[in-house]
């Protein structure tokens, strides 16, 4: 078995697929259900799909203390939303683990379960959303917004719930503060997901040290 053919079986068994998936899968990516019918060009497209979805390559999902990274299709938005708890003060510790040990105590959904199946990654992240919304004020719904309103953007969703407790009385300034820590014009609304990273970040170190014990939740 070629190293290719082993990683594509590997993310397989990592990505949670059954077999009829699988196959649908690779039909959907070459047009072929089986690996040994590619060309090694072929695998490789199967290859960059899954790690596109959470496939992590055995060895190159660790983290600086060794521990393995959290891998999965779920695993992004659940560290976004873990992330965005600690940024407004209602998570102490933002590491995978604290993560891991929140759900596991909240809902009793093990692991392998919320990392690759769509009914379990629904339950947790439901659970922390409104565990964030209690907490923090975050306004998740997108109720009466146009489509492409930039209040729809999990970004802008959070940073309006951080200026709220880092300058409640300054509503105003919210905009002015957040144009200029990414160096645009006063009246841009419309952020990249990497600008409003940019922000919640600082928001986040700000409410930290203005808060050194978080708001709610000593999980």
């Amino acid at each position: 078995m070629t190293s290719s053919i082993a990683a594509i079986h590997v993310a397989k068994t990592q990505l949670g697929l059954d077999d009829d998936t699988y196959r649908a899968k690779l039909l959907n990516i070459t047009g072929k259900p089986s690996t040994k019918d590619m060309s090694e060009d072929e695998r490789q497209k199967v290859l960059t799909v899954f790690r596109n979805e959470g496939f992590a390559p055995i060895g190159a999902g660790k983290r600086a203390s060794g521990r393995a990274k959290l891998s999965g299709k779920f695993a992004k938005k659940l560290q976004a939303l873990w992330i965005a708890g600690y940024n407004l003060g209602t998570v102490c510790d933002r590491d995978d683990a604290a993560l891991e040990g929140f759900i596991r105590r909240q809902t009793g959904i093990e692991r392998e379960r919320w990392l690759h199946h769509a009914d379990d990654a629904e339950r947790v992240i439901e659970a922390l959303k409104g565990w964030i919304a209690r907490e923090a004020g975050v306004t998740w719904s997108n109720a009466g917004l146009h489509p492409d309103s930039y209040m729809r953007q999990f970004g802008y969703k959070i940073a309006r719930a951080q200026w709220a407790i880092v300058a409640p009385d300054a509503a105003k300034d919210f905009w002015p503060v957040v144009t200029d820590l990414v160096n645009h014009d006063v009246l841009h609304r419309h952020l990249s997901d990497q600008e409003w990273i940019t922000v919640m970040n600082y928001l986040g170190d700000r409410i930290r040290k203005d808060q050194p014990k978080a708001i709610g939740a000593q999980i």
